[in-house]
C-alpha cells in the first residue's frame, strides 16, 4: 500500500494486497535474484530463456552495449532515488538492507499527504518520461525492453490524472489508509532496537499524518468533491475498530511479540518501550482515530451528490484514469464492458452444458476436504507443479486479523517479503469470513499459491533488474490470483470435477457482474434503481442488498475491476493460445510466460504475448 504520494507518484510499491481490496508487489549495482535466504538478483541474460523474452537484441555493437550499460544506469538511479525519497514505512517493507543499495535513510518519516505532493510527482514524472525518451528502445536486450515499457506506461498513465489530484480518495472503506495503516504498522518487523525506536517514531506521528489526510479531504469538499453522506458513514465505520483500549490491543500484543524476538534485551528496557508504546497509543494514535472522526462528521452535508464518479465535472475523465492506472487495462471502457459480457455468456454456456449432461449434479451439498489453512497451502503447493513452473523456497506464516477489526477489514489479505528476503511472507485470515461458499481453501489459493505469495516470490527472483521488481500493476496481480483462484476450484480437493467447473464459471460470472455493475454507476450514471434493476437480473437478491452493492461501487470505483478485468484478460489469452496451439498448448509454458513478464498493465503485456504466442506457433 502506498500511503503518501510518492516523490515521483507514478513509481510505487504494492506492499499490501487483499482479496477484497483491490490488492497489490534488489542487489548490489545490477542484480536480480536467485533466492536463497537474502536473494541475489540474476544477470539479465539468464532468467528468461524459456519463455523468450530475453533473446538477444540488436545492441551488440559497441554503441548498442553503451545504450545498455546508460539504461542499466538509469534504472538503478530511479531505483534508488525512488527508496530514498519513500517513507520509513514503506523503506522497511520493501528492503531488509537499504544501504546494500546505496540507500542512506537516516529520517524517521511517516510521509507526507497532500495536493502539493500530488502535483510535483506529476512534474517529475514529466521529467522522468522525457529522459527515458531520449534512450533507443531498439537497442536494448529484452528485458531491458520489458522494463522501459512498463515504465514508460506507469508514467503516461501517471499523466491521465493532471488536473484532478483532488479526486483522489485516500480514505475508504476496507482499502482506505484508516483502514489498512494500523495492520502494516502491527506487522512492523523488529530486526534491531532502530527498528524498535523508527516504529515508536511512526506511531507517534500518525496524528500529524491523519491532520494532513484531513486537511486535502477539505480541500476536496471546497472544491465540490466531498464524499457524501453515505460514504462518510461507511469510513466512520472503518474507524471504530481503532478506538483501542491504549494498554490492552492488538498493537500491544504485536508489540510484546516482536520485542520477543530481539536479543539481549534487558528487563528494563522492555519495560521502558512498553511504557513509551502505551504513550503513543494515548496520546497520537487514539487522538488520530478521534481528529479523524470528527473531521469527517464535520464534513457531513458537502457532499453534492450520492450517486457514481461521472456526476462530477471531470467523473468519467477519472474513472478513466483509474481504470487505466489500477487495472492495467488493455481495454477502453466500451471494450471493457463487451469482454465482461462475453466471459459471463461463455460461463452461462458451461454450466448449462453442465446440467443438461447431468440434470442430477448436486451442487450445492458438496465440500472441500481440507480445512486447516497449513494443509490446505501444502496442498495448493503440492498440486500446482504439475502445471506452474518451480519458485524458489521461501517461509510464509499464517496469521488472523483480530475479532475486533474483522469487520472493518478484508477476508484476506497478503503482506509481501521484503524485495531482498523471499522469507517473510504473511498471509491474514478473517474469520468473519469463514462461512464463505467456496471456503478457505480458494482463499488461500489466491493469497498464496499458486496466487499472490507465489507470484509475488517468482518474480522477485526471476526480475531482471531493482527497478522491473519494483514496478508493479495492481490488476495484474489480482487478475493473476483470481484467475489461479479459478483453477484452484478444478483441482483434486473433494469436489467433484463436474462441481469444481461449475464453482469456477459461477464465481466469474459473479465477478463480472460486480464489474459491468461498477462500470454503470461510475460511468453510464446508473441509479440506484438501474442498479438493482441489473443486479437482480442475474441474481436474487433484496432490495436492501441491492442498494448496499450500489454504495460499495461509489465507496470504490474500479476495486472489483482490478481483479475483473485481469481475469478476464488473462482467460482470453488463454484462450487465444489453445486455439492456435491446439495439442501443443502447454499450460506450464503459458504460465511461465505470464510469470516472466512479471505483474506488468496488461497494455503492456499483450504486445509480448502475440510475439511469444507466434514463436510457440513456429516452433
Amino acid at each position: 500500500m502506498n500511503l503518501k504520494p510518492r516523490r515521483l507518484s507514478a513509481v510505487f510499491l504494492c506492499l499490501l494486497t487483499a482479496l477484497s481490496l483491490l490488492l497489490c508487489s534488489c542487489g548490489r549495482d545490477r542484480l536480480a535474484w536467485s533466492g536463497g535466504e537474502t536473494g541475489e538478483f540474476y544477470s539479465a541474460d539468464g532468467s528468461h530463456q524459456k519463455s523468450g523474452l530475453n533473446e538477444s537484441s540488436p545492441g551488440s555493437s559497441d554503441a548498442g552495449k553503451a545504450g545498455q550499460a546508460q539504461f542499466d544506469a538509469f534504472c538503478d538511479e530511479i531505483f534508488r532515488d525512488e527508496l530514498s525519497a519513500a517513507s520509513t514505512l514503506d523503506l522497511h517493507y520493501t528492503l531488509i538492507s537499504p544501504e546494500a543499495y546505496g540507500i542512506d535513510k537516516s529520517e524517521t518519516a511517516l510521509g507526507s499527504y497532500s495536493l502539493n505532493d500530488m502535483m510535483a510527482g506529476t512534474q517529475e514524472a514529466k521529467q522522468l518520461r522525457e529522459q527515458l525518451l531520449q534512450f533507443d528502445r531498439s537497442v536494448l536486450s529484452s528485458a531491458q525492453k520489458q522494463t522501459y515499457d512498463a515504465l514508460l506506461d506507469t508514467l503516461e498513465t501517471t499523466l491521465l490524472r493532471e488536473g484532478m489530484e483532488l479526486y483522489e480518495q485516500p480514505l475508504a472503506p476496507t482499502i482506505g489508509i484508516q483502514a489498512q495503516l494500523p495492520i502494516l504498522l502491527a506487522e512492523y518487523s523488529f530486526r534491531s532496537l532502530q527498528d524498535v525506536e523508527d516504529y515508536l517514531a511512526l506511531l507517534s506521528q500518525i496524528d500529524v499524518y491523519y491532520n494532513q489526510i484531513l486537511a486535502f479531504e477539505n480541500q476536496k469538499a471546497d472544491a465540490g468533491l466531498a464524499p457524501s453522506d453515505a460514504s462518510i458513514d461507511e469510513i466512520l465505520a472503518s474507524c471504530e475498530g481503532y478506538r483501542i483500549n491504549p494498554e490492552d490491543n492488538f498493537l500491544t500484543e504485536t508489540f510484546h511479540s516482536r520485542l520477543m524476538t530481539l536479543p539481549d534485551l534487558t528487563e528494563e528496557q522492555k519495560a521502558d518501550f512498553h511504557a513509551r508504546h502505551t504513550a503513543a497509543i494515548r496520546e497520537h494514535f487514539l487522538p488520530a482515530y478521534e481528529t479523524l472522526i470528527a473531521g469527517m462528521n464535520a464534513l457531513k452535508g458537502r457532499g453534492i451528490q450520492d450517486g457514481g464518479l461521472c456526476n462530477l465535472k471531470d467523473g468519467k475523465r477519472y474513472y478513466e484514469y483509474l481504470l487505466k492506472s489500477g487495472t492495467g487495462t488493455s481495454y477502453t471502457v466500451e471494450e471493457l464492458k463487451q469482454a465482461l459480457a462475453r466471459r459471463i455468456d461463455t460461463d452461462l454456456t458451461t454450466i448449462s452444458r453442465l446440467f443438461e449432461e447431468n440434470p442430477a449434479l448436486d451442487v450445492q451439498n458438496a465440500s472441500f476436504t481440507l480445512s486447516d489453512p497449513q494443509q490446505i497451502l501444502e496442498d495448493l503447493k503440492r498440486q500446482m507443479k504439475q502445471e506452474f513452473p518451480a519458485m524458489a523456497e521461501c517461509g510464509y506464516e499464517i496469521r488472523y486479523v483480530p475479532s475486533y477489526l474483522e469487520a472493518a477489514l478484508s477476508p484476506a489479505f497478503y503482506l509481501t517479503a521484503p524485495l531482498d528476503d523471499v522469507n517473510h511472507n504473511v498471509i491474514y485470515i478473517n474469520n468473519a469470513y469463514s462461512d464463505s461458499t467456496d471456503g478457505l481453501y480458494t482463499t488461500l489459493a489466491h493469497e498464496g499459491f499458486p496466487g499472490h505469495l507465489y507470484q509475488t516470490v517468482y518474480w522477485r527472483t526471476h526480475a531482471p533488474s531493482p527497478l522491473s521488481a519494483l514496478l508493479s500493476c495492481s490488476g495484474a496481480n489480482e487478475g493473476w490470483a483470481t484467475y489461479v483462484e479459478n483453477y484452484a476450484c478444478t483441482l483434486d480437493n473433494g469436489l467433484p470435477k463436474e462441481v469444481g467447473i461449475y464453482r469456477a464459471a459461477l464465481r466469474s460470472i459473479s465477478l463480472c457482474v460486480h464489474g459491468l455493475l461498477d462500470i454503470g454507476v461510475n460511468y453510464d450514471g446508473w441509479s440506484r434503481e438501474e442498479a438493482g434493476r441489473f443486479i437482480t437480473s442475474y441474481f436474487r437478491v433484496d432490495e436492501e442488498s441491492a442498494a448496499r452493492l450500489w454504495q460499495v461501487m461509489i465507496d470504490n470505483p474500479t476495486n472489483y475491476l482490478e481483479y475483473c478485468n485481469g481475469y478476464v484478460e488473462l482467460m482470453e489469452m488463454r484462450e487465444q493460445a489453445e486455439n492456435t496451439l491446439k495439442g501443443r498448448f502447454s499450460p506450464m509454458e503459458f504460465h511461465r510466460f505470464l510469470l516472466d513478464m512479471g505483474p506488468v498493465p496488461f497494455s503492456v503485456m499483450r504486445p509480448w504475448f502475440s510475439d511469444w504466442l507466434q514463436k510457440q506457433n513456429t516452433h
